[in-house]
Parts: structure tokens; C-alpha cells; sequence
């Protein structure tokens, strides 16, 4: 849901509006104005990948937690924490991110007007309210907060600023709400209320909109009647336009589908249920609980990617480089891959450099005059196809330097080279990841090398590209853990990592079924004549909350919460799903999300996959079973 929406639609919206206007107070507080939220406030690094001024840091307040409840704010945090990097493009970005938490310890237990308008208002740091801001022209599940004293709280974190930071205010609630705007808002106790904070950084990073065909619940949105949306995921473009005009997804047309079934066109989005279309069946923007899906998940990268610079430092380029220097280029780090580097001189590649970070100047027999040299950094991510995205700025950093062979560089004094920045130490890193080592540079010479050892054992880097290892690229035995440790050569410095080789394990509970069916060869089979009970579970040898997933018969991985109403209660599987707040759960088969979708029960055998995904980005391999749904007269 978005914080700020279409005013045309009603006079609720206008109200909602005013109201949020009125809250929309400025950014940076005085001193005086900030003490009484932030004098008992603590700020507390959840996850740190590096300087503040390079990175984006995701700042998360609590709100109605307190003292005695700052252990829950923590346990919600981490919750909402690795849901994220459950889910792409925040898990191959994850080493973008710094995350803090801000400790508010409050007077009161709660937040105003939960649930309802008629409930207590109580005193909080950041004034956080249902409705609205218990508005009665409002909605229940629009979360608000005091803008200013929310800018005050993410101002302790020394060095962020609204260019380089999201806030996050978590409710003290286990009501359902939220919003997305310049600060996204969510419930911290709510089953749903993990998938809600993705959802509204979309709206809040990504500017993406809502997918609803609906904007009161229980009541269909109507026709859509405007012109072609400026969403970048909404059109009123037929595939065939899509692909003659090559505009809106159509490079992304006939994928199959992140969030299940393909990419096309969908019916419904923008609060409309006819006359506009959306790139898939279900995604994050439509449905908590699914991915984003591609057309989503590349706008995400490009903003996260925005957020950031791909060269974080490089050989000073103020002055002429003589040929006995050696150029060099810090880069981010993707878990997800490695960045590339192309180094040209005079505009031509430079053989045989293998995305090396530095380049020795000596190797290019320089001619006599001023030449241009390049290092371009490129992030290759398959996640973009977009070729504008991916020469912005976000995905495509260029440094240049005048090269001279006549310049002769002062001699330095070298010094022992160290680690400048690293992968986390301190938490295990998934089998999957890239790991990374940056050192300093001293003296004018060669830049130092990095070298690997994995349980005692020498490892390769890739050619050129000392920096990097891609621990996808290795062979990993599983089902335990592994040291790796990276060292400077020719010096005592030196890091070490534990590689968690082994994902979590994950297993099912489901109510009595009518019968058991056992093939050999085949899936355990479990026969219902209605509505039965789903209950997934995780263990894993390492810290950190573990996110389960199923899908049925092929569709998207869907994250598991519990049921919506409550975290502890299984998942219900009904022949037509169940309303809730007339969103629709549980239909066995084709998913149905408001009353209005085809409620046909689907009486036949059903495949179930679930999966899981650790802490350290581990995802478990994929274990099903089977379910068939049989007419209750067939008993």
C-alpha cells in the first residue's frame, strides 16, 4: 500500500491526503525539537558493509516498544531483516546495505488506534497510528508516523541523510498496516508484517506501484480510464505493441515468471480491475508474499544500485600518472557476482587484463606525449536488460587519468599494505556468496596480492581479479561448516570466515488426512475431501531466523508467515481459500487473492514443493509431496 494515493479516486483519498500532508513536516529538526524522542534513544549496527557515506543504509525505528520490550524490537528486526535478504535484488545486494537500529524506549506499550478508532492513544517516541493517523476518513491498515521526529531518531545515525538512507518505522503491533512513501511504515508482530516492509520499501526505493485491482477491500476497482501509466509495470500496450514499440517489459516477455507463471500481460493493477495490465499473475506489489518479479526486480537494482558508487576509491586522478605508477580502482561487491573492469588506453582495451583491479603502467609501452587512460566498472547482473539502466550510473562507473612517461613519480615509502574493507567476519557466509578482501595501495608500485586458502588449502581466483572469490564457483562439500581466510602476500595481515556449507533443514506437519499413499519411487501422497492444515518448520546449526517457502504445482515460491491473523497458526488449504478481511488465503490450486477471483475447486492431485532459506543466504534444495483433493461425496 502507498503512503500518498491517487487523489481522484474518492474523497477518502483526500482525506487521507490532507491528513498526511499536515505529518509531512520537515526534515531535520533542532536540537531542542529532537531531545524528547532521541534522549534515551540507542543506535545499534545490525549490519555494517562499510563507511556510511558509501553505502545505503537502511535505518529501522521502533516504535511503542518499551524498555522492557526492546528485546522483542530486536527479535522483529531480525525477522524483517532476513525476509529481506530472502528475497531479490536484496540478497544479491545485500553488501550495499548497512542496516541500523534505533533503540526508542517508550512510555506506553503499543501505538494509537489499535486496532480501532475508538482505542487508546497512547505515548510514543514517534507517534505511530493506525487509520491514518486514527483519521475515521481513513483506512485501519494505513500506518502512519511523525515525519519529523522519525527524521530526528534516523538522524543519530551520524553521517546518513535522506540521499543515502530508507527509514523503516516498525509498529509495536501485531495489527496488519503499513505505508510506502518517503518513510515506510509496517507493523513489527504481524505474520504478514515481514513481507509488508519489502513491499514498502518498493514503493518507498523503487517508486513502484500497488498491483491491486482493488483500493477498498471487498470492493472491485473498477475500469481503469486514463491515459498510458507512467508505471513502469502498467500498460495499456498489448504484447505485440509492447515488442513493436520495444517499450514498458518487453524484453522481459515470455520469461517464466520470478512469482509464478510467466511474464505477459494480467488484468487489474493501479487500484483498477479492468482496462490496465501488469507484468504477471502475482508479484510483491500485488501479493505479500511472492517475489518481485523481473520487470520489479530490475527497477530495485537500479535504485539500490543508485544509492551507491561501483568505484569507491581509485589513484588519485588531480595530476599525470608517469609509466613507472601502477593504477589501481576499489570496487563495490555483490554477493550475487562480481563486478567487471575494462581498462582502456587511448580508447583501446587493454589486452589480457581479466578484470584485474589495478593495472601496472609499465606493461603498455606508452608513447611519448599525454594519453588517456580508463578503468570502466560494469556490474554484469543478468538481473538488468534494460541497456540504459545499464550504462546509468547506477550499474556503469568510468574513472580517467592522463598518463605521461615523462612524469616521474617522487619514491614512496611502501609500508606493510592491510585489509581496508572485507566481508563481515563476524556472521557465517552462505556457500553461495562472493566473498571479498580489498587492500590499501601503498607506495607507487604493485598493487599487493590477495591469497586464499579454504580449509587450509590453496584456491584460485579468477584471472586478473585477486579481490573476488565466488564460493558458487567452488567445490563446497555440503552439510557442514568451512574456514576460509584470505591473506595479503607478504605480510601478516590476514582474515578468516566461516563458510555455512550446509542450508537449513525444513519439514512439514499436515492435519489427519482421509488416507496415506506410498509408491515406490514416488512422493508421499495425502488424500483430502476439504479443508486441511500446513504447518512448515525449520532448523538450522547456526543463529539467525530461517524463511521457509512453498509452491503449489509449479507456481511462485511463496514465503510462509503462519496464517494472517496469527504467526503461530498453520497454513489452511481450502478447495476455495478463505476470506480475511476480504483478502482470500488457501485456495489448493489456482491461487485466489479477492473474493472476486474464480473460486472453482480444483479436484484433482496437487504437487507441494517447500524449501528454505538461512541466514546466510543457504537456499535448501527443494522437497514436495503430493495432495489430492477429492470431492467430499467421493469420500
Amino acid at each position: 500500500m502507498r503512503l500518498i494515493r491517487r487523489t481522484q479516486r474518492s474523497a477518502l483519498l483526500a482525506a487521507t491526503a490532507a491528513l498526511l500532508t499536515t505529518l509531512a513536516l520537515p526534515q531535520h529538526a533542532t536540537a531542542q525539537d529532537r531531545d524528547p524522542v532521541t534522549a534515551n534513544a540507542t543506535v545499534v549496527p545490525v549490519q555494517t558493509t562499510g563507511p556510511v557515506d558509501k553505502r545505503f543504509n537502511l535505518v529501522v525505528l521502533g516504535d511503542g516498544y518499551t524498555a522492557a520490550e526492546i528485546p522483542k524490537f530486536r527479535a522483529d528486526v531480525e525477522k524483517h531483516m532476513n525476509v529481506l535478504w530472502s528475497i531479490e535484488p536484496f540478497a544479491s545486494y545485500r553488501s550495499y546495505i548497512n542496516v541500523w537500529a534505533v533503540e526508542l524506549p517508550s512510555p506506553e506499550s503499543g501505538v494509537d488506534c489499535d486496532p480501532g478508532l475508538t482505542d487508546a492513544r497512547r505515548d510514543t517516541p514517534l507517534d505511530m497510528a493506525f487509520w491514518g493517523g486514527c483519521n475515521a476518513g481513513s483506512v485501519q491498515r494505513l500506518l502512519t508516523v511523525d515525519t519529523k521526529k522519525a527524521s530526528a531518531a534516523a538522524d543519530l545515525v551520524t553521517g546518513t541523510r535522506s540521499a543515502n538512507r530508507q527509514i523503516v518505522a516498525l509498529a509495536n503491533s501485531t495489527t496488519y498496516g503499513g505505508a510506502g512513501g518517503a518513510w515506510a511504515t509496517a507493523s513489527g508482530g504481524n505474520a504478514l508484517s515481514s513481507l509488508i516492509t519489502p513491499h514498502e520499501i518498493g514503493h518507498s526505493l523503487g517508486k513502484l506501484d500497488d498491483e491491486y485491482d482493488y483500493y477498498g477491500r471487498g470492493v472491485p476497482g473498477g475500469t481503469y480510464t486514463g491515459g498510458e501509466p507512467t508505471s513502469y509495470h502498467h500498460t495499456l500496450l498489448s504484447e505485440e505493441e509492447m515488442r513493436a514499440k520495444q517499450q514498458k517489459w518487453w524484453r522481459w516477455l515470455g520469461e517464466e515468471s520470478l512469482s509464478g507463471g510467466r511474464v505477459g500481460r494480467f488484468e487489474g493493477g493501479m487500484y483498477s480491475t479492468k482496462g490496465v495490465w501488469r507484468p504477471s499473475r502475482h508479484s510483491m506489489m500485488k501479493t505479500l508474499g511472492y517475489d518481485f518479479d523481473q520487470v520489479e526486480r530490475e527497477v530495485m537494482t537500479q535504485a539500490i544500485a543508485n544509492k551507491v558508487n561501483l568505484v569507491q576509491d581509485h589513484t588519485p586522478t588531480t595530476a599525470p600518472l608517469g609509466t613507472d605508477r601502477t593504477a589501481w580502482v576499489d570496487t563495490l561487491h555483490p554477493v550475487g557476482g562480481a563486478l567487471d573492469v575494462t581498462w582502456k588506453l587511448d580508447g583501446k582495451p587493454v589486452p589480457a587484463t581479466f578484470g584485474a583491479r589495478s593495472l601496472d603502467l609499465r606493461r603498455l609501452h606508452v608513447g611519448a606525449g599525454a594519453h588517456t587512460l580508463t578503468a570502466t566498472v560494469t556490474d554484469p547482473t543478468d538481473f538488468v536488460r534494460d541497456p540504459k539502466v545499464r550504462g546509468s550510473q547506477a550499474l556503469t562507473r568510468t574513472v580517467s587519468w592522463t598518463v605521461d612517461r615523462s612524469v616521474r613519480t617522487p619514491q614512496q615509502p611502501t609500508g606493510e599494505a592491510t585489509f581496508t574493507g572485507h566481508t563481515q567476519t563476524d556472521k557465517p557466509v552462505g556457500a553461495q556468496s562472493v566473498v571479498y578482501a580489498d587492500t590499501s595501495h601503498p607506495g607507487t608500485g604493485r598493487s599487493p596480492q590477495v591469497r586464499w586458502t579454504l580449509d587450509g588449502w590453496p584456491v584460485a581466483t579468477s584471472l586478473g581479479n585477486d579481490r573476488d572469490l565466488d564460493l558458487s564457483k567452488l567445490p563446497l562439500p555440503g552439510g557442514r561448516t568451512h574456514t576460509l581466510k584470505a591473506r595479503i602476500a607478504g605480510t601478516s595481515q590476514s582474515l578468516s570466515w566461516t563458510v555455512d556449507a550446509a542450508a537449513a533443514k525444513g519439514s512439514y506437519e499436515l492435519s489427519k488426512p482421509v488416507r496415506t499413499v506410498q509408491r515406490p519411487g514416488k512422493p508421499v501422497e495425502y488424500v483430502y475431501d476439504g479443508p486441511f492444515t500446513m504447518k512448515l518448520d525449520a532448523k538450522d546449526d547456526q543463529e539467525g531466523t530461517v524463511v521457509s517457502q512453498f509452491r503449489v504445482n509449479g507456481d511462485g515460491w511463496y514465503t510462509y508467515y503462519g496464517w494472517p491473523t496469527d504467526a503461530n497458526s498453520p497454513w489452511r488449504f481450502t478447495p476455495s481459500g478463505t476470506n480475511v478481511d476480504d483478502l482470500v488465503y488457501g485456495k489448493l490450486g489456482t491461487p485466489r487473492v479477492v473474493p472476486w477471483d474464480d473460486a472453482t475447486p480444483e479436484y484433482k492431485t496437487h504437487t507441494i514443493e517447500y524449501r528454505t532459506i538461512d541466514a546466510a543466504g543457504n537456499v535448501g534444495p527443494a522437497k514436495k509431496f503430493l495432495v489430492t483433493l477429492t470431492p467430499p461425496q467421493q469420500r
